[in-house]
């Protein structure tokens, strides 16, 4: 279990891109076409993450001539070059999977009003942090209980 982790972790990207929900994202992808690879940008609406360390995955949808298209993507796939964020849009729900359904300006998100738009990243591991062992040694504390003086409380009847 422990040698799989290990993998893993060697797998993992130091930075990863803060994911929301209803966000309009452009997502940059590596495309190899023979012998040469270009970047293709594909822009759209985030509309559920899901998983965990390597296995997450987030899906972005757009309308292209009048079509729906969704496509997933790993986060930590090192064909991912970049998201970057297009639009704050919000979402009251975990998946938006009732965009489907929509056509036009009513397959889009409501923008946060007076959202700014920031390229957050989330430090997944952090590769400048060195690590150090501390030698704690513990010295015996001796204990030393005093007793406050209790004062009797009289109650007239």
């Amino acid at each position: 279990m422990d040698i799989i982790k290990s993998i893993e972790h060697e797998q993992l990207k130091s930075k990863i891109p803060d994911l929301k929900i209803g966000n309009t994202v452009k997502v940059h992808v590596k495309i190899k076409e023979g012998n040469k690879e270009r970047i293709q940008v594909f822009e759209g609406i985030i509309i559920k993450v899901q998983g965990a360390g390597v296995n997450k995955t987030f899906t972005v949808r757009k309308i292209s001539y009048g079509v729906g298209v969704e496509k997933t993507f790993l986060i930590h796939s090192p064909l991912v070059e970049k998201v970057e964020l297009v639009r704050v849009g919000k979402a009251r729900r975990a998946k938006l999977f009732y965009l489907r359904d929509r056509i036009g300006k009513a397959a889009k998100t409501k923008e946060i009003a007076g959202a700014r738009i920031e390229d957050k990243e989330i430090i997944v591991k952090g590769e400048d942090v060195i690590e150090t062992e501390e030698v704690v040694t513990e010295v015996p504390v001796e204990e030393t209980v005093t007793e406050a003086p209790v004062e009797e409380v009289k109650t007239e009847a």
